[in-house]
């Protein structure tokens, strides 16, 4: 059994499998493994014209909407309970948002185009009834808030129907674990401080499961001093403030993921308790 990592880009972000394994074995493992990461980018890309994805929101106003899968009715299920618990907050609807704001600029957006974009936002305003989806003119789904974290998770399944005892995947900072390293000791995953990204703050160490990081120094502009960054709130149209990022650990990175976003959503008071309510391990870090 050897230790091997296999480092790939996907999904527009760098990505990474490690495992240990039959040295004979890894690379075909491996390469099944980066196979369905590339399958899921294809089907659900929103920068591809052929994706699925771009299927469904060209079915915006069609009355005979569009039939999905059963794995996009998945994501869609997941996606409406996301939105129920989060009380409108987690809305993968929400995309259309981004069209208002373009953080290179540094400049921000008027607001009554913000307000003429909003009017095509929110759940509630599609007909989900599996496995039709009616989705009104003027509306899209962007899966960006569930897709690379649903791949990790993917990816974690097939290693394991692989035989694969000890791994982690890594999608951009999303993360999947199969078990600790050999000798039973866990994964460390480091949690970027949102002041210098390039360094780590905290470490948390997990054995299974998934760890994922929401935070305001990924895509952001500095106007007049103040950060703007690309996690928008779907009720207001503006991006979240006062959290710097929150990191967590929960049964899958799905799971830990839309935690993440929901809590940088809710804010430093209510976001915490909402975490504390929900029995997460978590690092909330400062704006």
């Amino acid at each position: 059994m050897e230790h091997t990592k296999h480092c790939f880009t996907v999904m527009g972000g760098p990505a990474s499998i490690q495992i240990y394994f039959d040295t004979h074995r890894s690379s075909k493992v491996i390469a099944l493994a980066e196979s369905e990461a590339r399958r899921l980018e294809a089907k659900y890309s929103r920068y591809q014209s052929n994706s699925f994805l771009s299927k469904i929101n060209d079915s915006a106003g069609k009355k005979k909407g569009i039939h999905v899968d059963e794995e996009t009715a998945g994501l869609l299920n997941y996606a409406q309970i996301a939105w129920e618990q989060s009380e409108g907050l987690f809305d993968i609807t929400s995309g259309v948002l981004r069209k208002a704001w373009d953080f290179k600029s540094n400049q921000l957006p008027d607001q009554s185009q913000l307000n003429k974009l909003l009017k095509n936002v929110g759940w509630h305003k599609l007909k989900w009834q599996a496995p039709t989806l009616f989705l009104p003119s003027g509306m899209e789904l962007d899966f960006g808030g569930i897709v690379k974290e649903y791949a990790a998770d993917a990816l974690v399944a097939i290693l394991r129907n692989q035989g694969v005892e000890y791994g982690m995947v890594e999608m951009a900072g999303d993360i999947g674990i199969i078990g600790p390293h050999p000798d039973g000791a866990p994964w460390e995953i480091g949690v970027r401080d949102p002041r210098n990204p390039e360094n780590a703050i905290a470490v948390i160490d997990a054995i299974e499961g998934g760890v994922a990081s929401s935070g305001n120094y990924e895509r952001y502009m500095m106007v007049k001093g103040k950060r703007y960054c690309h996690i928008l709130n779907p009720k207001t149209g503006w991006p979240v403030s006062g959290v710097g990022g929150v990191s967590l650990h929960a049964s899958s990175c799905v799971v830990a993921g839309t935690a993440a976003t929901i809590a940088m959503l809710l804010g430093k008071k209510a976001g915490e308790k909402w975490l504390k309510d929900g029995d997460f391990q978590y690092l909330f870090l400062a704006e």
